[in-house]
């Protein structure tokens, strides 16, 4: 059985970037640090012309559905650890 697990990620930057450059560059780092820590499909899918706001979409494969939930939570876990990034609402499903 195979198992998908997909997360949609509110986030506002409370660093405050002076333009969608800085915003860009400050989504760009962490897509590049989700994918290579935790091997996970990572897109920014919202709030792309909003300089303090992001919406990430985060994919995984697994066996098991609560292998892809943990996995999920992991990376949630490491986005929260960013002080420049608040989640404002993660919504995870599992098909």
């Amino acid at each position: 059985m195979m198992v998908v697990a997909a997360c949609e990620i509110d986030l506002r930057i409370s660093s405050k970037p002076r333009s969608l450059k800085e915003k860009r560059m400050i989504i760009r780092s962490l897509k590049d640090r989700i994918r290579n820590r935790f091997e996970v499909a990572v897109a920014e899918v919202d709030y792309l012309d909003l300089w303090q706001r992001a919406a990430l979409g985060v994919a995984c494969v697994s066996r098991e559905s609560k292998e892809a939930e943990s996995m999920i939570q992991k990376v949630l876990n490491f986005i929260d650890g960013v002080g420049e990034l608040e989640i404002v609402n993660a919504d995870i499903r599992l098909y």
